[in-house]
């Protein structure tokens, strides 16, 4: 799809608006943070070299310990070949991550019980939970899964809501108004009350929460779509590719909706927000991922539970939450400024 000259300048009048473009390439630095934790956030190492042989276990197949001298085939536990390679003076090295953890390992000490506070020698840097797992790990690989969680809702919700918007502003007549009806009946179903139902039936899993949040989510952009469409359809260029002998699909996927982008563009910041708040609160209530799961709101729940003795779970993931929501909503803002038809038009 071929951006048009408008189009154009108004990204760039994105790129003006420092607020939302700098929290733009934050948000993308932090997509790419995530994306890479197995490289900063892992309890497998990153490069072994032992014996003469280089070994890459991060991304690689599971090392059992006997590959490296201990007594066991299950698992190499890197921490403990770092220690004793350093203690021995081994030839070789273990290069491990910043934060030696992953997020669903429990690290219990001796002489201590968990919840840990944050420490710099054990490399909790944001201590750990009620069991004993990394807090850091948890908040980064939540993030993630929100993050890919809140992507795929958007995209199936963007694919069905422009869709049947788009063929009803099209259309018009009966087929819009059937649909209108029926939009307008699917919207009062409550949601809540649906998956709460469903999660007591089956496992709540990823796929389950994405199909039923796409069943009720598509409509919020069928009535935008069928308002912009509804008006670029009498327009000259809609009108000419008509009398050439232009489809309707074509018509609508590759002339029409081109020029609906400015609409597209704004609402997918605030889309992306809703699909990670919906996630989180999901999460929260106990009718989200199953645990373990990495999650922003069990760790909330876990943090509200703790807040006396280890306030340092819920500081956490509250200020990563907000940090992440405030960043979209930035963007979200900037936008819908620099896409914004009004606020740049001159009236003669």
């Amino acid at each position: 799809m071929k951006l048009n000259p408008t189009t154009l300048k108004r990204l760039k009048q994105f790129r003006s608006i420092k607020r939302g473009y700098y929290s733009f390439v934050l948000f993308m630095i932090c997509l790419l943070l995530a994306a890479l934790a197995e490289l900063w956030i892992n309890s497998r190492a990153i490069v072994v070299k032992y014996e003469g042989h280089y070994y890459f276990p991060t991304y690689g197949a599971v090392i059992p310990g006997t590959t490296f001298g201990f007594d066991y085939d299950y698992e190499t536990v890197y921490r403990d070949l770092q220690k004793r390679m350093a203690e021995q003076n081994e030839d070789g090295f273990v290069l491990m991550p910043l934060v030696p953890y992953n997020a669903l390992e429990n690290d219990f000490k001796e002489d201590s019980y968990p919840p840990a506070a944050p420490s710099l020698e054990s490399k909790h840097f944001l201590g750990t939970d009620k069991t004993g797992r990394d807090v850091l790990a948890r908040v980064v690989y939540g993030f993630r899964i929100a993050i890919i969680f809140s992507l795929i809702l958007l995209f199936f919700n963007y694919a069905i809501g422009m869709t049947v918007g788009s063929m009803m502003g099209f259309f018009g007549g009966k087929f819009d108004i059937i649909m209108q009806r029926l939009i307008e009946i699917w919207t009062n179903v409550p949601f809540l009350y649906v998956i709460i139902i469903l999660v007591s039936i089956f496992d709540a899993t990823f796929a389950l929460l994405i199909t039923i949040m796409v069943f009720f989510g598509w409509t919020g952009l069928t009535f935008y779509m069928r308002t912009t469409v509804l008006q670029e359809k009498v327009k000259e260029y809609a009108l000419a590719a008509r009398v050439i002998g232009a489809g309707t699909f074509r018509t609508i996927f590759h002339h029409i909706l081109p020029n609906t982008i400015s609409l597209i563009v704004t609402f997918i910041p605030f889309s992306v927000t809703g699909g990670i708040t919906s996630l989180t609160s999901l999460d929260y209530l106990g009718f989200g991922l199953p645990p373990p799961t990495p999650s922003w709101g069990e760790l909330m729940s876990q943090g509200m539970e703790q807040l006396e003795v280890a306030s340092w779970i819920i500081i956490s993931v509250v200020s990563g939450m907000v940090a992440i929501l405030v960043m979209i909503t930035f963007i979200g803002e900037g936008i819908r400024e620099a896409f914004d038809p009004k606020k740049y038009t001159t009236y003669e």
